[in-house]
């Protein structure tokens, strides 16, 4: 199948990309990746979208979006990229499934994947009490205990947007002392409402309709305890999903596409240029 243009990710941004392109004629198909619909899909109210005084629903915004992307054209593709090529003046796209795709240009929306602590019982409990995000789901813990895993700024930032709603949070990091800046570190442990477990990890999430308790272990002693709580919000950073690119683009050392303020003035003038589409003057590009 040949396409003028090739959406990777199906998060907010792929999806806005697919409607505008529809919206322009492009010939569009866009890959949904693994995760489709993005982090919203780990979300439950969206309070601070545009248009929904009373908030709305992570799924269902992302499920209005891809309708409003499937209307004006787009194709959507349910599959994964294996590599990404570019030959005889086209890029091509090797996917899971089989499917070799053509297309003069690419749009890479395909956004970063929150690190997860991979153990028992997490999987099961997204979204019923664990969560990567404490500014879309921290409003539902008020005056609960909830638990924050991590050490470094985001896990800071996340333990002191915390404690706007639950009654205490309990920091647990495998470390004992924090990785994050001075500024953040004083900002937790001055907060009453916070606390740390040190030296210790998160072996197992417990609940069976919603999240009930850790199983947590002491990495210096061995002992195992159990922490009763009502959230559980990991905190270990992200990773980017640009594996699929890594021979295509230049990425930095954390794995982000590197850009410049010249690529995205170049990619604003060409737009608005019959040349737009053609794949060498964006490879052209610094």
């Amino acid at each position: 199948m040949k396409y003028q243009l090739i959406i990777v990710g199906s998060g907010p941004a792929g999806l806005t990309a697919a409607i505008y392109a529809g919206r322009g004629k492009i010939k569009t198909g866009l890959i949904t990746g693994r995760d489709q619909g993005g982090q919203l899909m780990l979300t439950t109210e969206v309070e601070n979208f545009p248009g929904f005084p009373d908030g709305v629903l992570g799924p269902d915004l992302m499920d209005n979006t891809l309708k409003q992307a499937k209307k004006f054209g787009s194709q959507i593709i349910d599959d994964q990229i294996v590599k990404i090529t570019g030959q005889a003046g086209n890029f091509q796209v090797k996917l899971v499934s089989g499917q070799n795709l053509v297309s003069q240009s690419l749009i890479i929306a395909s956004g970063a994947s929150a690190k997860w602590l991979g153990v028992p019982g997490e999987k099961e409990l997204k979204g019923r009490g664990i969560s990567a995000c404490a500014t879309c789901d921290g409003f539902f813990f008020k005056d609960k205990t909830v638990v924050v895993v991590g050490g470094g700024d985001v896990a800071m930032e996340e333990a002191s947007y915390l404690t706007k709603f639950a009654a205490k949070v309990i920091i647990i990091h495998r470390r004992n002392a924090l990785r994050a800046t001075k500024v953040m570190q004083d900002r937790v442990l001055t907060n009453p409402k916070i606390s740390i477990v040190w030296d210790s990890i998160v072996e197992e999430a417990i609940g069976q309709a919603k999240l009930e308790a850790v199983k947590i272990k002491n990495v210096k002693t061995g002992q195992v305890s159990q922490l009763v709580t009502d959230g559980l919000f990991v905190a270990i950073g992200h990773k980017p999903n640009t594996d699929f690119v890594a021979d295509l683009v230049e990425l930095d050392s954390k794995g982000y596409i590197i850009t410049s303020q010249r690529l995205m003035f170049e990619m604003a003038r060409l737009s608005q240029s019959k040349s737009f589409l053609e794949p060498e003057r964006i490879a052209s590009i610094k």
